[in-house]
């Protein structure tokens, strides 16, 4: 439960802001332990927590927001501007509402005297536990500074490498779906017109015909169930993928679609070796690393298998141990990170491993589309053949015979 309080500290100042605690008489033991002496407290409403998820809803929170956060925040604490006048600049200039509100929740709970990284911890939608993690190790070691510019490099390799596949499934997205639109408005409109002339010739004509006639006469009926079908099945689709179990086996698929379950590979080992690495390098214990890096993965296969590796590694045992009888684990990965335990240099080699996945992802986006664009073109020159060889050739043979 979060509650509002006023409170006067020894000095006399009187202070207001946010605590969580678990009742009413915690909220007051709390804030007693941390020298307040209590002036009101109050459970805070559940209509500024809804007007919060509203705000995000509606505006959304780009990596691209958070990526802009961290690093004028590591800028600001790097001139040795203290945290919490450098949160209330950073909120003042922020064009998003939604992260200027969590920046104003921040910056409130920072200056009630609490951590960074709890106050991070209070946000989970918008800060990680990758990232609470790198600013608590940063907070202990005294390299705040250096742990918040370790998050701001990280999110930035992250946010370009989801544009790079972004930007190469672009063209591929909008060419299908522009190819599903004409061929649904053809299907439609266009082939009962052409059907209609066959029918009304009342001449013999071949199967293939006969059934582009069907099929024209069907969508010319039922056109509104063909979308209700298909809309339907989009939104089932993703209804079970956010199931668990939906989950878990679409995560199966991915990794073994053609083409693209090697790129999913691609991106899924790049975001284990970064994660990991940069945990590793911030002085966080591996068994908690490994833990969080499952956390975020994105990939339920792989995230059983970083745990399993978390266990083995609890019990006196190696990553590489579990990670080579795992078919969705190169052997070189796993060579590798068996160099990396060998050596006490696991977070170097991780690093070494995330750059060569990056650059194989980058390798692979700036071909994807040399790859579909021949694939494209087949899959519709052979719609465009079928339909010219079952009626527009049909029609033309028995005008010849007129």
């Amino acid at each position: 439960m979060r509650f509002l309080f006023k409170a006067k500290t020894r000095s006399g100042e009187i202070k207001d802001g946010r605590i969580e605690a678990m009742s009413y008489d915690a909220a007051v033991q709390l804030l007693q332990r941390n020298n307040f002496t209590p002036i009101s407290v109050e459970e805070e409403k559940q209509g500024s927590r809804l007007f919060r998820n509203v705000q995000m809803a509606w505006e959304g929170l780009k990596q691209k927001d958070l990526l802009i956060f961290f690093r004028e925040l590591s800028t600001l604490i790097g001139a040795k501007v203290p945290i919490l006048p450098s949160l209330q600049a950073i909120r003042e200039q922020t064009e998003n509402g939604f992260m200027r509100t969590i920046t104003k929740e921040v910056a409130a709970d920072v200056e009630d005297g609490m951590a960074l990284s709890e106050a991070f911890q209070k946000h989970p939608k918008v800060f990680p536990p990758l990232i609470v993690n790198m600013v608590r190790s940063g907070e202990v070691s005294g390299n705040l500074q250096g742990a918040i510019m370790h998050v701001a490099d990280h999110i930035e390799r992250s946010y370009q490498l989801n544009a790079k596949i972004k930007g190469a499934l672009i063209y591929p997205v909008f060419v299908i779906t522009v190819a599903g639109i004409v061929g649904f408005l053809v299907l439609t409109f266009i082939l009962p017109r052409l059907t209609q002339i066959i029918k009304e010739l009342d001449v013999p004509i071949p199967w293939y015909t006969s059934v582009m006639i069907v099929i024209g006469d069907f969508m010319q009926n039922y056109w509104w169930a063909v979308l209700l079908v298909f809309f339907g099945g989009i939104g089932g689709f993703i209804y079970y993928i956010k199931t668990e179990a939906g989950r878990k086996e679409w995560d199966i698929i991915k990794l073994r679609l053609p083409v693209f379950g090697k790129l999913f590979q691609y991106i899924y080992l790049a975001r284990f070796a970064e994660n990991l690495a940069v945990l590793l390098a911030g002085g966080i214990p591996i068994v908690r690393s490994l833990v969080v890096v499952g956390d975020v993965v994105g990939n339920s296969v792989y995230q059983a298998l970083i745990l399993r590796a978390a266990e083995e590694v609890k019990t006196g045992g190696d990553i590489s141990t579990v990670f080579e009888h795992s078919t969705y684990v190169p052997p070189i990965v796993t060579r590798m990170i068996r160099i990396g335990e060998e050596t006490g240099k696991l977070s170097d080699i991780l690093t070494s491993v995330a750059d060569f996945y990056r650059q194989e992802i980058d390798y692979f986006t700036k071909n994807l589309s040399t790859l579909i664009e021949p694939l494209l073109i087949v899959i519709l020159g052979i719609g465009v053949a079928g339909l010219v060889f079952s009626i527009l050739l049909p029609i033309y043979n028995i005008a010849g015979q007129l």
